[in-house]
């Protein structure tokens, strides 16, 4: 009770705080989700293309007014709500990214690299040093009138820090040897997170139709991927909630069709179900024996909703003959402050039900403030229920964590920025893991971050 107590008082605080702030503003500026949108007909987009191609200096960031200029890779809405794989979010969503033009390519590049040392307290807690992140790139362009095509690839320095990840209390999945599950430890991402294709076709004014493949990529459940969403971004701590939500994101072989009218999106995929194994930096393959459905709605500039439906293959290598069926629905809502600013929160639940018989559900709350473009406040809270934290697939427990951190950052140039932060943990053990964990444990991560577009 403690845990939700203080769960729901901090998120409200984080929630409430912009919109009374915002109250005592005397820049009264127009937000810039209220200006008029552009026309979503094909030479509306390639009118844009060619603005871009003229005028590069308008197009260097990739802030709010960029993304509301461009129509979005799979239909005729704004390109911020496009998120990680095929994935939606807010359309008044920001995208970091520096822009170029090379002939009939619409370039994006982005770096975020944390350099984190974590600690967490009891006898099974542990500290580190390491770097984690992505540097990502995408080249599109039109392909005759109605079509657009789109690259995208993503690496992550993650496997340089080891097999056996970072600690992380209460965190559990994959393993570092293909023997032993990690347990209080978050596994490493992949060296390869997406390499992909897509290509999308306008039917209409606002109808379209689409096809995505990713060798790795990202197959249509959950919301998107956490390091993707303006509420957890400036984190650099793993969801709990990550092997219910967004374990897969990095998926070694999916194909993704979809069509989209307005403002809804239903879409299908086939893809692997196995997770990655332990070795890092190789390309996996195999059958693509798991599916996927999501539906999405976004009905306004601020909100973005989906509820999706997986029927996962052997996800687990350890754990080969257990199948898992999956449903997860979210809500992201998003709004902006003044000219730089911008609040957004994000409330989730997945259940994972296993072949064997055990049902898993979780639980998410997670909400950003950013007043200005030098500070961002970010807080989450976590319940899950686990049977991998005593004997692995033992007894089920309900844990929980609660976090709350700040980064500051400061601007170098026009495209690159630094920026110095640190958050706070507690957990929350249930009462037959308190004895090993030593209670109910703090922890903490300071770091630091270099954002380059």
């Amino acid at each position: 009770m403690n845990f939700w107590i203080a769960t729901s008082a901090l998120c409200l605080a984080v929630w409430a705080w912009p919109a009374l702030a915002q109250e005592h503003q005397h820049d009264h500026t127009p937000p810039a989700q209220q200006q008029e949108e552009p026309a979503h007909d094909h030479d509306a987009t390639q009118a844009g293309h060619d603005q871009h191609a003229e005028d590069h200096s308008g197009m260097q960031h990739g802030g709010h007014d960029t993304m509301a200029a461009m129509t979005g890779l799979y239909g005729a809405y704004p390109m911020g709500r496009d998120a990680s794989g095929t994935a939606w979010q807010p359309d008044v969503s920001s995208h970091g990214g520096v822009h170029g033009q090379a002939g009939d390519w619409m370039l994006m590049g982005h770096v975020m690299l944390n350099g984190v040392y974590a600690w967490s307290d009891g006898p099974r807690g542990d500290e580190e040093a390491y770097v984690a992140g992505m540097i990502m790139g995408s080249a599109r362009r039109a392909v005759g009138e109605r079509g657009t095509l789109n690259l995208r690839a993503m690496l992550s320095p993650d496997p340089f820090m080891g097999a056996d990840g970072y600690p992380l209390l209460f965190a559990a999945g994959e393993s570092a040897d293909g023997v032993e599950p990690l347990v209080d430890r978050q596994h490493p991402h992949d060296l390869f997170m997406e390499l992909s294709a897509s290509y999308a076709h306008q039917l209409g004014e606002n109808s379209s139709v689409f096809v995505y493949g990713g060798l790795p990529g990202e197959p249509a459940f959950g919301p998107p991927a956490f390091m993707h969403r303006m509420a957890a971004t400036d984190s650099p701590e793993a969801p709990l909630t990550h092997h219910w939500f967004d374990s897969t994101h990095i998926t070694f072989g999916v194909l993704t069709a979809g069509y989209i009218h307005g403002d809804f999106k239903i879409e299908a995929s086939q893809f692997r179900g196995r997770e990655p194994d332990e070795d890092r930096y190789d390309i996996e393959s195999g059958d693509l024996d798991s599916t996927a459905v999501r539906l999405s709605w976004n009905p306004s500039d601020n909100l973005s909703l989906q509820a999706s439906w997986a029927d996962i293959e052997s996800p687990e290598a350890l754990h080969p003959d257990e199948d898992e069926e999956r449903v997860s629905v979210s809500g992201i809502y998003t709004r902006r402050i003044g000219e730089n600013g911008w609040w957004s929160a994000t409330l989730a639940f997945a259940n994972k039900e296993r072949s064997d018989g055990v049902s898993l559900d979780a639980w998410l709350t997670e909400a950003a403030w950013h007043p200005n473009d030098r500070w961002t406040v970010f807080a989450r809270g976590e319940a899950i229920e686990t049977d991998e934290l005593g004997v692995h697939h033992g007894p089920v427990e309900d844990v929980q964590r609660l976090s709350l951190g700040a980064i500051r950052d400061f601007r170098i140039n026009e495209n690159v920025v630094f920026g110095v932060g640190a958050l706070v943990q507690q957990h929350f053990a249930s009462d037959s893991l308190e004895p090993s964990y030593g209670g109910d444990q703090e922890g903490a991560m300071a770091f630091v971050r270099l954002k380059i577009g």
